[in-house]
């Protein structure tokens, strides 16, 4: 097992629709959010963390390979390839890695270590220059509620931070290859399912909606091989 390569792929992540990754902040503040995301301490800017990304990535991917059920819920694992063993849920494993557990030390040294790393995304440069010649801030506080369905009015206002649509993010991840392996095609296809489904929470309201532009490959634009991604057989 030799490691031939580390790949690098970077794009402009863009927000469709407000996003919220929660900063999991227990303080009260008089004035603030219920719900603030995270921020970056040093600049107070929201960033999106690289194991928000991950995590949603590699939760697509074990729904669309069939693999969710297999691992009752939890993270597919190695002990889990007992159950579902594939070339698929191998290549999911050599992707995102998996956690050690029971008899599978032979299964760990053929699959060996994780190949992707992704980066926290910080807001684009220009971008921010350019929120910030408008006034506008990164960040809005979204009005929540719940609706009395037999009273019919609204209950439980609660205020929700959120980046604001249309803000831009600098993506990058680094692919590393052992033995000359091709695990691109599969990272593509995690990438489409992000696009097509959330980032972050309260997708199923509208928030979170993301697309990816200007994607390349150590330098080389790839955002077509992207945007050609079946994720699901058409039809049908």
């Amino acid at each position: 097992m030799q490691l031939t390569r580390i790949k690098q792929l970077t794009a402009t992540l863009t927000l469709k629709t407000g996003l919220h990754i929660g900063a999991g902040d227990t303080e009260m503040r008089i004035g603030g959010t219920d719900n603030p995301v995270v921020k970056n301490p040093l600049d107070g800017q929201p960033y999106i963390p690289g194991s928000s990304l991950k995590g949603k990535i590699r939760s697509l991917l074990e729904w669309q390979i069939g693999l969710v059920s297999v691992a009752n819920g939890n993270p597919f694992s190695f002990q889990h390839l007992a159950k579902h063993d594939s070339a698929e849920a191998r290549d999911l494993l050599r992707l995102f890695g998996g956690a050690p557990g029971g008899d599978v030390e032979n299964l760990v040294r053929q699959i060996g270590p994780t190949r992707i790393a992704f980066w926290d995304c910080a807001l684009n440069g220009e971008w921010l220059a350019r929120a910030r010649a408008r006034n506008l801030l990164s960040t809005e506080a979204k009005s929540e509620n719940s609706i009395n369905r037999i009273a019919g009015v609204a209950e439980n206002p609660r205020f929700t931070e959120r980046v604001i649509a249309g803000a831009e993010f600098d993506f990058r991840l680094s692919l590393k290859v052992i033995d000359g392996e091709d695990l691109l095609p599969l990272l593509l296809r995690g990438l489409k399912l992000l696009e097509l489904d959330s980032l972050g929470g309260s997708g199923s309201r509208g928030y979170g909606k993301v697309a990816l532009a200007g994607l390349t490959l150590d330098g080389r634009p790839i955002q077509a091989d992207l945007d050609a991604v079946q994720v699901f057989a058409t039809g049908g």
